[in-house]
């Protein structure tokens, strides 16, 4: 029998491993690696598969948004009526619920301000429920779902004791 957290903790940190290079890692088959990730699959535990890319090491522009979203819960709908509106956009990369001064933290990118600009104004504000949204900008990333995105080099400092 697989032990499905150790599998998932594989697959989260190289999602490219085989499934004989797992089924050596877990100490078990081949074929019950492929059975294990169809079921999670199945099951809508494994979402998808993806590949972290530092986008600024490349040609894109691109603007990304973290843009707070603070709301009156509908009547029978809660929070997840607005949520689900929000998350059919394309340029909304993610959508949590949370705890604090707001409720919704949209991740948000799109080719410039304006466009998010426009985006909350046009799209978010005006629903219904929407009390308020703030939006914060992200300038430089330094780790990226647990992946160091640039390589800090060595401090070469010496210490100095007064």
């Amino acid at each position: 029998m697989i032990n499905r957290m150790e599998l998932l903790k594989l697959i989260k940190n190289n999602a490219k491993l085989d499934p004989k290079e797992i089924a050596v890692m877990l100490g078990s088959t081949e074929e019950e690696v492929n059975n294990e990730l169809s079921a999670l699959n199945k099951e809508g535990i494994i979402l998808g598969y993806t590949t972290q890319i530092n986008w600024e090491k490349t040609e894109k522009e691109s603007v990304i948004a973290m843009i707070e979203v603070k709301l009156s819960p509908m009547r029978n709908k809660g929070y997840d009526h607005i949520a689900n509106l929000l998350c059919k956009y394309d340029k909304v990369a993610s959508c949590y619920l949370v705890s604090g001064d707001y409720d919704l933290m949209l991740i948000y990118e799109d080719d410039n301000l304006r466009e998010v600009a426009s985006f909350v104004s046009e799209k978010v504000a005006p629903l219904e429920g929407v009390l308020s949204t703030k939006s914060h900008f992200i300038l430089k990333k330094y780790k990226i779902d647990g992946i160091v995105s640039e390589k800090t080099e060595k401090d070469n400092r010496q210490t100095v004791i007064l």
